[in-house]
């Protein structure tokens, strides 16, 4: 195969793995219509087809899959090598894909990068926005940050932060015409901010119950998938949001959020930042980890 053809491979592999024009599209940042174009045109290439498309679905045939299979794992290993050569250079250089949830690409991740990259024009990072469980090698990220729950067992894994305190808050114009809640069975006469899952479904809060974890289901009149969206609400008054003490503390502090049900709060695993152990990491990946690593 010609060798300006790797990139429609890339596009291929990009679409099979999402199972999905539109998320390719958006995480290559191009039209459905040029990645469309760019699948058949490899697939008039190959004689063969590569992807099943209905109405309702999209999924590799069987070239596609074996495509998908035996050479997606040989252009890692080729862009292994090419940042391992980058790395002989005098600077590190390289491109370096990261996913973690808004806020913690607010609070934590960009603070501790921003000083860093100043000093590395070489190193790129591209910055993902996301709250699903991401499988950073099926979709080609260096690294994700999650809490320590989060991560799999066969991942590298380094603490960012302490374990994180979570809260219940809402604005005091909330409690004029509120009762304070005090137990977790009270939530239910209550006005809660959801957050909706990247599934559909709405997020369950973790809580302690006498001490015993409980997943309580909340309902609310807005719903949200973003942390900071949901501090908007509550502090407009629309309920109460569960919500890490690090957002909500400088809140409550000026009085603009009263924190409720402390006790039933509990604490979650600290963030960590995880990334595939791999034959070679370059010194871009590791300067990056070593700029967000917990000191």
């Amino acid at each position: 195969m010609p060798r300006e053809n790797l990139n429609d491979l890339l596009v291929f592999f990009a679409v099979a793995q999402d199972r999905s024009f539109t998320r390719a599209a958006a995480r290559l940042g191009v039209s459905q219509s040029a990645l469309s174009h760019t699948i058949r045109g490899l697939e008039e290439r190959m004689g063969v087809r590569l992807l099943s498309r209905t109405t309702r679905s999209m999924s590799p045939t069987d070239a596609g899959e074996r495509l998908l299979q035996r050479v997606a794992p040989r252009l890692d290993e080729i862009e292994r090598e090419l940042a391992a050569v980058r790395d002989m250079g005098e600077r590190p250089s390289g491109n370096i894909r990261i996913t973690a949830i808004d806020y913690v690409l607010d609070t934590v991740v960009w603070p501790r990068l921003a000083p860093v990259l100043s000093r590395y024009p070489d190193v790129r990072v591209e910055f993902n926005m996301d709250y699903r469980l991401v499988d950073i090698a099926a979709d080609r990220f260096d690294i994700g940050v999650r809490f320590g729950d989060q991560v799999d067992k066969d991942m590298v894994a380094v603490r960012l932060t302490p374990d994180v305190q979570q809260t219940i808050v809402a604005a005091p114009d909330y409690f004029k015409s509120h009762s304070l809640p005090t137990q977790v069975r009270d939530l239910a006469r209550h006005n809660c901010i959801p957050m909706k899952l990247h599934g559909g479904g709405i997020y369950a809060w973790e809580l302690l119950d006498g001490g015993r974890p409980v997943e309580v289901r909340i309902d609310g009149q807005v719903t949200f998938n973003g942390a900071f969206q949901m501090l908007n609400a509550a502090l407009d008054g629309y309920g109460l949001a569960f919500l890490p003490e690090e957002l909500t503390r400088p809140h409550i502090e000026a009085g603009r959020l009263v924190s409720v049900m402390a006790a039933c709060c509990p604490k979650f695993p600290g963030l960590h930042a995880y990334y595939a152990s791999q034959r070679h990491s370059s010194r871009a990946l590791r300067l990056v980890i070593d700029a967000l690593r917990m000191t």
